[in-house]
């Protein structure tokens, strides 16, 4: 029955494909997309809401006379909806080019027939819901019992999706993915000041490629403990100094500060222009591809669409591109870009796999794989003993960044001081600013 329900909606899309050259489309491509999610809060010992939900639909892509058309339908069943929105696709490409300034070239990619899932060990979808709130259940009462503590949160999000990719080029590729997450905090309020800690990271969680075994590895009971004990105290902390000093950043600030500060200024679709009135700009105009200093020589990053158990990995993108891993920065010195298909001509020609669509409804853009902060060669521990004066911050509390990724400030749950190379009190309020290149520009040293 499987097998049968999956040849019936190859047979929808290659005629969509037909259709959409039918009409005259130089180039399409259609994604089918069937979505499942699970996401599980708990406040305070109780439950707070279990949202399951289910969704599925097709998106048709079509470029004509070098201008995109994009529309999309959820009603899978209905031959005469899906012809009219492969005609909707086309009548908005054929709009577009009436008015397009500038030719939309696509960059060859290989043609590709495959199927690729992500590997797990347990299927989160098929453990007992009562397992999985019992779990947070446990970490709100633990934490409810360190005296100060006034709210605690837990929180489990699981993702599943199937994903079929086809185009006019004859690239054929079934894509699965699962994800899952958790995370549990808590909250002190005493007078007029408030402080929260979360674990493993600020905002629900981590998350990541995987089965339930991902909730398992967090051990979340036993550290929901030390976490009630951290935010009590918090009270008593100094207030973080206002100065110029050195600055350690945590594990989880440091996934933040890469994300904004690199990952979103290296989307080439940004730096054109594209998403100017939708989500900004980016200072790394094409003037500075391997010719701008980005940061020290300490500082290299890379894109990696297929680092395993990461949630911006898959074999493929949503244009039917393999990912890949491609430098960003070297030594210092800016050198790439994440680039889709149509505009990778502005770079080297070569799209590295980072066109993405958040579902069936959306049109790919350029959107972030993974970005990495490559290893050093010393440990943490060397990293504070060779800070004579500085601050270690853990876990984003608010950011602010401008729309060109420059200027940004980042606020934290908590900090350390370190005086002549060893910790010593900590500090409530924790907030860094900069700009961007000086910011990475002063970086001394990257942990291993």
């Amino acid at each position: 029955m499987k097998s049968q329900l999956e040849n019936a909606m190859k047979d929808i899309l290659r005629k969509a494909l037909e259709h959409a050259s039918d009409l005259g489309a130089n180039y399409a491509d259609v994604r089918f997309s069937h979505l499942e999610t699970e996401s599980i809060s708990v406040k305070n010992g109780s439950v707070l809401g279990v949202d399951c939900h289910v969704d599925w639909g097709i998106g048709v892509r079509v470029l004509y006379d070098g201008a995109w058309g994009f529309a999309s339908n959820p009603d899978l069943d209905d031959p005469e909806r899906m012809f009219k929105t492969v005609q909707r696709a086309v009548d908005l490409a054929k709009a577009s080019a009436k008015v397009n300034s500038s030719i939309v070239k696509l960059v060859d990619k290989p043609r590709v027939t495959d199927n690729w899932s992500s590997l797990f060990h347990r299927d989160p979808f098929e453990i007992d819901l009562e397992q999985k709130l019992r779990l947070l259940i446990d970490c709100s009462n633990v934490m409810s019992m360190v005296d100060g503590v006034c709210i605690t949160k837990g929180s489990m999000d699981f993702m599943r999706e199937k994903r079929l990719y086809m185009d006019t080029e004859g690239s054929e590729i079934e894509q699965k993915v699962l994800q899952s997450g958790a995370g549990i905090s808590c909250m002190s309020l005493n007078g007029n000041e408030v402080h929260s800690r979360s674990y493993p990271s600020s905002f629900r969680g981590n998350h990541q490629m995987g089965g339930y075994e991902v909730i398992e590895s967090m051990n979340l009971r036993e550290m929901a403990p030390k976490l009630a004990s951290e935010v009590v105290q918090l009270h008593k902390a100094k207030l973080c100094p206002s100065e110029k000093m050195d600055l350690i950043i945590g594990k989880s600030q440091l996934v933040l500060q890469v994300h904004e500060s690199c990952g979103h200024a290296v989307e080439l679709d940004r730096v054109l222009g594209y998403e100017a009135n939708f989500a900004g700009t980016s200072f790394l105009t094409l003037d500075k591809w391997k010719n701008f200093t980005y940061g020290s020589e300490k500082v290299n990053l890379y894109q990696d669409g297929t680092t395993p158990e990461a949630i911006g990995s898959a074999k493929y993108d949503d244009e039917g591109v393999p990912c890949t891993n491609t430098e960003l920065v070297r030594e210092g010195q800016f050198v790439g870009y994440l680039k889709s298909r149509d505009s990778a001509i502005f770079e080297n020609g070569l799209s590295n796999g980072a066109a993405r669509a958040q579902g069936w409804k959306n049109v790919p853009i350029v959107r972030m794989t993974n970005i990495h902060l490559a290893p050093g060669d010393e440990t943490l521990d060397e990293l504070i003993s060779s800070t004579r004066h500085g601050i270690l911050m853990e876990d984003n509390s608010s950011w602010s960044i401008d729309d060109r990724r420059w200027n940004f400030q980042f606020a934290t749950e908590i900090g350390w001081m370190i005086e002549k190379g060893k910790i010593t009190d900590m500090v409530k309020y924790p907030t860094y600013t900069g700009i961007t290149p000086n910011f990475w520009g002063n970086c001394e040293g990257v942990a291993n």
